[in-house]
């Protein structure tokens, strides 16, 4: 009695060790031992390997009479006969402690549990932490480990004390110990259990769906082969995934035939299940599969994702391709992503379906499009079955052939490319098209269209917006189509590039400069370098930065040798053309201006289109200072009686622009026409004609009134040669200002920079400036210019 007291005083009389495989359980029961034998108690050990029946039941009893503890490590292992002893020796009185699995996978193990429990404790063993994995290591390896050793062998072990020592003295390899452990454990367990291991070993996070598929077991059996890996030491925690250490240890055991094996049979049980396939995809990429059906997971994964997200779409298809699929397979899906990328599509595949052959034939005449080849697209997409036709009108429209557009756009599409070729169709009219545009803008946003645009409505309703005067509209459906990311991340470019345009045309000029910044070594193609040199044109013209404007004739002048050309880029041509001849280079653009007027008489020379173009030679002649050709193309302009919005203001600019420059000046009308030029969203234009009459003039308080009205019409902000801007008082800055007196006072550009301590350079850039503003070319015009300007102030 004594010593049944002793025990009792010294540890828990009756307690039960609860843990998986390899979580120190032996250790524990080691542990409770030493300290009721250290007090002098009496042990006993009960191996469940060797006791049988009758040594039980003796071992139990003398250990009644005497006081003993028993100790039963694995008492899962045990017999049912067995354990139904230890229950009853526990309920008379036998002081036990007993260690076990987790699952309790029958009614006399359970019995077991509940007679130990209900006379002491339930001790669970749980995962290390930092500070049991520190002192665990510095056991195993007598030092005390570094706090980025303790994390890497904690994320490696999963804190399983058994597999965290055999970690310890090189946490890169495990232990050959730790090796044969696994592989006899594996050795012993039922062949599907070991082949869910094999799966799991790969890490990837499947659903029990796909790893019942994969093992060929039903759910029920899955559940009860999950429960008997967890109980081995294999599983983390409250998880289903493999211990990070252990599944190295499985996957290094198989050999390559049998890991191929492995990943078809989950590439196999994806597909099977109907997971999403980029999911699929990626956990085959995870583990590394380059099977065949491996292969099939990665072509669906770059199909589902090609105009959603294009770049993982060719990452997949790369993928798929490494993995051993036909190339002709590929071709159409990678054609496509590789388009909505901007990045060089192969349209001319071998071998391809006659399915994937009509969308090569979409992505043909999408590229030729993005290439800035109107016509070429044109024809690619009418030859193209449905709905390349619709996609083929506002091409064909744009290139002058209506008749081909009228048949085109008789085609089968859905709603959103419907409202397209209507829109397209009515392009020879730009404030007509714009709503229709509108109208197919809103209903691709709603039905996004899984085909390589060759342009998006949004971005042709900027183009004719900003043709017949409405910057506002055109802004709103690029915001638009920039939040929606229609058209892929080559239209986005597009986007971006058309509103700084947009912005520059009606007088803001910061947008254009920070895309300027930004692309300016993007290497950009097509239509998009087109758009990047009449931006830089721009820019360069109305900062008066002539360095600056023969720096982006490099741009211009391999825009214009494309010789390819359509109405939707009249206005680029215009800023390109005039560019050319600021810079006597007007000759290299006369046969693109000479390709416009081609077209608009295809389509029957309408209203709009017939001024635009005019008016871009009306522009050129303004530069040249050439009064004739001017009168021409005023003339042409006033031919024109039906028109209204942007092209009735320019209509009505015209011929007093040719007169001014044949020192004719109607300061009422000019005034007038100035007006309705900025109305129309073209102050740039408003304000030079006001300049230029106002230089031309014989009447110095004429000359004044038009210079005040200059001043007005120019814009809030100017770009500077550096990219910055900068405000102003009417036509010119306090600083320019302060240059032109000291030109006028007949300063060098070494003595102005002196007194106004910036560079020669500079100055420089300003007289530029002064000069453009003020549409003055000679000498004799600069002088005349700045001292109307400056008036009665000299």
């Amino acid at each position: 009695m004594r010593q049944d007291a002793h025990v009792a005083e010294s540890t828990v009389r009756v307690t039960v060790v609860v843990g998986v495989d390899g979580s120190g359980r032996t250790r524990r029961l080691a542990q409770l031992a030493s300290a009721v034998s250290g007090a002098g108690g009496a042990v006993v050990r009960v191996d469940p390997a060797v006791v049988d029946d009758g040594q039980l039941a003796s071992l139990l009893d003398g250990a009644k009479s005497a006081g003993t503890l028993v100790v039963v490590d694995d008492a899962h292992r045990m017999g049912a006969a067995q354990l139904r002893q230890l229950a009853g020796a526990a309920r008379t009185g036998v002081a036990m402690v007993i260690a076990r699995r987790p699952t309790i996978d029958g009614a006399e193990l359970a019995d077991l549990d509940e007679a130990v429990a209900a006379l002491g404790t339930v001790e669970v063993l749980h995962p290390l932490d930092a500070e049991g994995m520190t002192a665990l290591v510095a056991e195993v390896t007598g030092a005390r480990p570094a706090p980025e050793a303790v994390t890497t062998l904690l994320a490696a072990s999963a804190g399983l004390p058994l597999v965290a020592a055999a970690l310890a003295p090189n946490p890169a390899q495990p232990s050959a110990a730790l090796v044969a452990r696994v592989q006899r454990r594996l050795a012993a367990l039922d062949p599907g259990t070991a082949g869910l291991a094999q799966v799991l070993a790969l890490e990837l996070e499947l659903a029990d769906a796909v790893l019942a598929g994969a093992t060929e077991l039903d759910l029920s059996r899955l559940a009860g082969a999950m429960r008997t890996l967890r109980d081995e030491g294999y599983l983390v925690p409250d998880g289903e995934q493999m211990i990070p250490a252990v599944a190295q240890v499985v996957m290094a055991d198989l050999p390559p035939a049998q890991r191929r094996r492995i990943h078809d049979a989950v590439a196999q049980a994806l597909l099977a299940t109907g997971a999403a396939a980029p999911v699929a995809a990626t956990q085959l990429r995870a583990a590394r599969a380059w099977t065949p059906t491996a292969a099939q997971v990665y072509r669906a994964a770059g199909d589902q994702l090609r105009f959603t997200d294009p770049a993982a779409a060719v990452s997949w298809y790369d993928d798929a391709a490494n993995a051993g699929a036909e190339p002709s397979t590929l071709a159409a899906g990678r054609a496509e992503a590789a388009a909505l990328l901007g990045l060089p599509v192969d349209v001319d595949a071998a071998g391809v379906s006659p399915a994937d052959a009509a969308r090569l034939a979409l992505v043909h005449g999408a590229v030729a499009s993005h290439q800035g080849r109107a016509s070429r697209s044109a024809a690619a997409l009418v030859a193209a079955p449905p709905p390349g036709p619709l996609l083929a009108v506002p091409a064909l429209v744009a290139t002058g052939r209506l008749d081909q557009a009228r048949e085109a756009a008789a085609g089968a599409g859905p709603l959103a490319l419907s409202r397209l070729a209507e829109a397209g169709l009515a392009m020879v009219d730009p404030a007509r098209a714009v709503p229709l545009l509108i109208e197919a803008a809103e209903q691709m946003e709603r039905v996004p269209a899984e085909l390589v645009l060759p342009d998006t409505p949004h971005a042709l309703g900027a183009l004719l917006a900003v043709a017949a005067g409405d910057a506002a509209t055109a802004e709103h459906l690029l915001q638009r189509a920039s939040a929606a990311r229609i058209g892929g991340p080559v239209a986005v470019e597009r986007h971006r590039l058309l509103l700084a345009w947009v912005r520059m045309r009606a007088g803001r000029f910061d947008t254009a400069v920070a895309e300027l910044r930004r692309l300016a070594d993007a290497g950009l193609d097509g239509r998009d370098r087109l758009l990047y040199a009449a931006l830089a044109a721009g820019v360069a013209r109305r900062s008066g930065d002539i360095a600056k404007l023969r720096e982006a004739w490099a741009g211009v002048e391999q825009a214009l040798a494309r010789a390819v050309v359509d109405l939707s880029i009249v206005e680029l041509i215009e800023e390109l053309a005039v560019a050319a001849a600021r810079i006597r280079r007007h000759q290299r653009a006369a046969p693109t201006v000479d390709a416009l007027d081609e077209i608009v008489r295809g389509l029957g020379s309408p209203a709009a289109w017939t001024v635009a173009v005019s008016w871009i030679r009306l522009q050129v002649a303004v530069a040249l200072e050439d009064t004739a050709a001017a009168a021409v193309a005023a003339a042409e302009i006033a031919s024109v009686t039906t028109v209204d919005g942007r092209a009735g203001a320019q209509r009505a600019a015209a011929p007093l622009w040719a007169q001014a420059l044949a020192g004719e000046v109607d300061v009422d009308a000019v005034t007038a026409a100035c007006d309705s030029l900025a109305a129309a969203e073209l102050p740039w234009e408003a304000s030079r004609l006001a300049g230029q009459a106002a230089i031309r003039t014989t009447d110095p308080s004429a000359a004044r009134r038009l210079l005040e009205r200059a001043r007005d019409l120019s814009s809030a902000e100017v770009v500077t040669g550096d990219g910055r801007s900068e405000t102003v008082s009417g036509g010119l800055s306090e600083r320019e200002i302060e240059v032109a007196r000291l030109v006028l006072d007949g300063a060098t550009y070494r003595e102005i920079g002196g007194r106004l301590f910036i560079s020669p350079k500079t100055v420089e850039h300003h007289v530029a400036r002064i000069r453009t503003k003020l549409g003055a070319n000679s000498r004799a015009e600069f002088v005349a210019a700045i001292r109307a300007v400056l008036g009665d102030a000299l």
